[in-house]
């Protein structure tokens, strides 16, 4: 019998298109011997959407057209079982779109990658694909993810940590950079993928655009040094906490000091592009070296900083872990994680070996795997603590 896979893309994120695309993307390659795959689409509103055209990329060029055409539903669990529901409900008849056993979000960005829609798919007792509620949020979190691996070896750029309050005396707060680093600085907001709202500064009226452009996508903006002479190094880690592995290395070619946003989704499309349903072949279409033109002493370098970046940070399903290297000093340091990358970096396991189709696989077995072993774990025990409790009334309470 099979599983029926619940593939949720879009939300309330400034990624939202390109969520879009990884997603469309991934299910024209699950396997659908195994799974009834059922495409729901997230909107703006964080209202979710399902219909026969949501897995259509072109339909997304009028989104508005599309969501006429399409069911709002909304999940309710029914006992052991979780539905779609229509929403509203009709008078008559099934409102009842369908049951879903395991859920596959393919979301980035802010307010969906971040933990925030695996929690609610939890809460539902749903089996869910990728990272979980801590690992998801933690990734998320530029500064929060750079301590927690520094505390443990991994090499990471120093950096420093502004709020919008720092901002109300901005004069105050470029010196605080300046004395802390020399120019020049990458300044990005502490939450967000895809290159959205990172610039590099090499002197004070570049560093104060750079910090007004950031504070416009984040109330806490991360500044850490720039490396003059950098050549990035991404790799991919498929697995668990338990056990993971690492894919070939790649080498992103960008046409500016830093990647950008259409380096990574827009330069290199073709029309006709794209995964069998068509459309952008989103990450997938980015310029670069695969494998990596580095030693092989680097890409060991690389594949075991990443695998243990993955482990450390408790993550699952698959990831793709940004390095850079410094061609002066040789030194490889750790840039950000991906916790759902786009394209969910097939790209980087194809030269192994591992086609998308077993990706996709390989990372809903992880995921079925583990709900497995949550269901081993005590959540709840009998307890008579509610039994002779009276709470009074009163401004100030009543005492236990």
């Amino acid at each position: 019998m099979k599983l029926k896979l619940a593939v949720l893309f879009g939300g309330n994120s400034t990624e939202h298109e390109i969520s879009i695309i990884s997603a469309i993307q991934a299910i024209g390659y699950i396997n659908r011997e195994k799974y009834d795959v059922i495409p729901v689409y997230i909107s703006k509103n964080n209202d979710f959407y399902v219909g026969e055209h949501v897995d259509k990329i072109e339909e997304y060029t009028h989104m508005n057209d599309l969501i006429k055409k399409s069911t709002k539903v909304i999940w309710v669990k029914d006992g052991n079982k979780v539905n779609l529901v229509r929403y509203p409900q009709k008078l008559f008849g099934n409102n009842v779109i369908s049951s879903v056993d395991i859920a596959f979000p393919i979301v980035h960005g802010t307010n969906v990658e971040d933990g925030v829609l695996t929690g609610f798919l939890q809460t539902l007792g749903l089996p869910v694909v990728g990272c979980d509620v801590l690992s998801s949020a933690v990734g998320m979190n530029k500064y929060v993810m750079k301590t927690v691996l520094k505390d443990n070896g991994i090499s990471v750029l120093d950096c420093k940590v502004y709020t919008w309050t720092d901002n109300e005396e901005p004069e105050k707060m470029y010196d605080s950079i300046e004395e802390k680093f020399k120019y020049p600085v990458i300044v990005k907001p502490i939450n967000l993928g895809s290159s959205i709202g990172i610039s590099k500064a090499s002197n004070r009226d570049e560093l104060k655009e750079a910090m007004e452009l950031a504070f416009e996508f984040s109330k806490k903006v991360l500044v850490e040094p720039a490396i003059v002479k950098l050549k990035e190094i991404n790799c991919s880690v498929l697995g668990d906490y338990e056990n993971a592995e690492a894919s070939e290395c790649e080498e992103p070619i960008n046409s500016d000091e830093i990647l950008s946003f259409e380096d990574k989704y827009i330069g290199g499309n073709g029309s006709k592009g794209g995964a069998k349903t068509g459309g952008s072949k989103g990450m997938a279409s980015l310029k670069r070296k695969i494998p990596a033109d580095i030693t092989k002493e680097q890409r060991d370098q690389v594949r075991k900083m990443a695998v243990d970046a993955f482990k450390c940070l408790g993550c699952s399903g698959v990831s793709r872990i940004d390095f850079m290297l410094d061609e002066e000093t040789g030194n490889i340091y750790l840039n950000e994680i991906n916790t759902i990358p786009g394209s969910l970096s097939f790209y980087l396991w194809e030269p192994l070996g591992k086609r998308y189709t077993q990706l996709l696989d390989d990372m809903i077995d992880i995921a079925v795997k583990q709900d497995r072993e949550a269901h081993k774990l005590v959540f709840s025990f009998e307890t008579n603590v509610l039994e002779g409790v009276h709470l009074g009334g009163g401004s100030k309470g009543s005492k236990m």
